[in-house]
């Protein structure tokens, strides 16, 4: 029988690693599989004024990053100002929030496919930061909208985005009550108002100092590391399970 001890061990190890779940690092430093997105982040140099914290490792290109910053954009072809000209303090929100959809490395764990003319993936309830939806919604909320979802619902007649037969052009307070209805009502749950704040590693930044690194790499980690967690068998049971296994086979050999 001890014969047999060679190839038992190099079963069970084999085994182990099938009855154990690999770390996620797929979930790292990755690009969605969307319209305007690279393959791979990798630095770009040449990044334009909001999309500039990005520049050591984006998924975004500096041409694309120069069109999220015009009011109406080639890229989709979506106007801010379709209930009129929509005040700057709140159209940099918007800026911002289009180079992190189209810049950032770091939603992996929140990438969902999609079946979308447009793109394969997109990323949903992104733990976003208390302040950063909170500034959001107080810089926006006297500029006016007509609908509570951005995502879809538009007159795409002309082109370009406009409001729909029936709507009302209201202020954003009045479709967006709170700051949680306009960061995760405006997208299709896109965000997600986390109970974090800024620089906890808890919460995805829309704004950083690219200077002092980038913060949204550590709270993606965090997530990709409770998402190993959660997909990796609980306690010694499976463990067990998969010894016996071995051993039933072993014995009847």
């Amino acid at each position: 029988m001890p014969w047999k001890l060679t190839p038992l061990l190099l079963f069970l190890g084999w085994m182990t690693s099938v009855c154990s779940a690999r770390t996620r690092t797929d979930l790292l430093n990755v690009c969605m599989d969307a319209k305007h997105h690279k393959a791979e982040p990798g630095p770009e140099d040449k990044l334009h004024k909001q999309c500039i914290p990005w520049k050591k490792n984006a998924c975004c290109s500096a041409r694309v990053s120069q069109e999220l910053h015009k009011d109406a954009s080639s890229l989709y072809n979506f106007t801010w100002d379709h209930c009129g000209k929509m005040e700057p303090a709140c159209q940099r929100h918007f800026i911002q929030d289009n180079c992190l959809y189209e810049c950032s490395p770091n939603l992996g764990p929140w990438i969902q496919e999609v079946n979308q003319k447009w793109r394969k993936e997109r990323f949903v309830n992104v733990p976003l930061c208390k302040e950063d939806c909170q500034s959001w919604w107080e810089d926006c909320r006297t500029s006016y909208t007509c609908k509570s979802n951005w995502h879809r619902g538009w007159d795409w007649t002309s082109g370009y985005n406009k409001c729909p037969n029936g709507t009302t052009c209201r202020t954003f307070e009045a479709y967006f009550p709170t700051p949680a209805a306009l960061c995760e009502g405006l997208w299709s749950h896109a965000y997600k108002l986390s109970n974090y704040s800024r620089g906890s590693g808890r919460c995805i930044q829309m704004w950083f100092d690219s200077a002092l690194g980038n913060p949204n790499e550590e709270v993606a980690r965090f997530y990709a590391l409770a998402l190993t967690a959660e997909a990796r068998p609980q306690g010694t049971r499976p463990l067990l399970l998969c010894l016996a296994l071995m051993l039933s086979l072993w014995l009847h050999d």
